[in-house]
């Protein structure tokens, strides 16, 4: 037999769970029915609801013996969630996929096809349309898989999902990253292997709201230029450069229009000019280091990437002595 681990992680679904339960038992049995060699394990990961999503993983996990699930101590974000998932499965093949049906559970046995004779290790979506989305959010995120790919040596294919189907051979030398500060799309490409790339148009959530904001989106693009690139080192190094050129430049001009036409004036504002250029490039650099020391700093602390409350097995334990 060979085992499919679905990882799902979760953050305040309550309202979409039930439909993506349904429609993922549908796509395993249609698997099943093709291939009477597989079996499934759903892997759900609460990320620290603080809906009703960990008591439907409750229920379901005992209705239900393919169902596992790990509930965080709190919400360590979805980067985390995906890495308890990949640690915690038991396939021969592992699938990570979101529970709001954006990721169509349809397209599971098109992916197994294609990695299951070794031909590929990976199989993913990528999104060739961005409806439902506003343009100034689909312009963000163009602008930033062309700045990723010029300004890093892993390339990140524009769309790409984190809906994959992997061996366990690439799953195996994902979990061998175990920085803390984590970025999935650019630790996928970094790994390399083969991978199939499915396009398919954008499909909007059938129930609930996505609990990423413009601002989150950007927080977390930042940390993929921070983690897969110096890049911004090396251009605040030029940017001093320029603008140190273009100072001394305008301390020249400003000297010899006060050496033609003395002006008291033009002295003071030459000063003013110089110190605010230089002190918001120092800035800038300064921040610019510090961004990466953060990230070094919490690295070295070596905290681990997520903390577990209660688990499946817990729970059912705790119900037995209950009993």
């Amino acid at each position: 037999m060979r085992l499919i681990s679905i990882v799902v992680p979760c953050y305040n679904e309550e309202e979409v769970l039930p439909l993506f339960y349904e429609e993922i038992q549908k796509t395993m049995q249609q698997m099943r029915e093709e291939h009477s060699d597989l079996s499934f394990e759903l892997l759900f990961i609460d990320d620290g609801s603080k809906d009703k999503t960990l008591a439907l993983l409750r229920d379901m996990a005992l209705r239900d013996e393919r169902v596992r699930y790990i509930s965080f101590s709190r919400n360590f974000g979805k980067e985390a969630g995906m890495y308890a998932g990949l640690e915690h499965s038991r396939g021969d093949y592992v699938v990570v996929m979101d529970a709001d049906l954006q990721h169509p559970p349809a397209f599971l046995p098109k992916m197994y096809n294609y990695v299951k004779d070794g031909e590929y290790d990976c199989a993913t979506t990528r999104r060739v349309s961005r409806e439902g989305e506003s343009r100034l959010r689909s312009f963000f995120a163009r602008l930033f898989y062309k700045i990723m790919n010029r300004i890093s040596q892993t390339e990140i294919v524009d769309g790409a999902q984190d809906f994959r189907f992997m061996s366990r051979q690439m799953v195996n030398a994902i979990l061998e990253m175990r920085e803390y500060n984590r970025f999935s799309k650019g630790i996928f490409s970094w790994v390399g292997f083969r991978t199939r790339y499915i396009e398919y148009e954008n499909v909007e959530r059938p129930a609930g709201t996505s609990s990423w904001s413009f601002w989150g989106l950007f927080r977390y693009s930042l940390e993929g230029i921070f983690a897969f690139s110096t890049a911004p080192l090396t251009a605040a190094t030029y940017m001093g450069v320029l603008i140190m050129f273009i100072a001394l430049v305008a301390l020249i001009v400003l000297i010899v229009k006060a050496i033609i036409v003395p002006d008291p004036d033009l002295r003071f504002l030459a000063g003013i000019f110089v110190l605010c250029l230089l002190s918001g490039l120092q800035l800038f650099c300064t921040g610019m280091v510090g961004h990466y020391l953060s990230k070094t700093y919490l690295e070295v602390k070596h905290r681990p990437i997520y903390l577990t409350r209660e688990t499946e097995e817990t729970y059912r334990r705790k119900m037995e002595d209950c009993l």
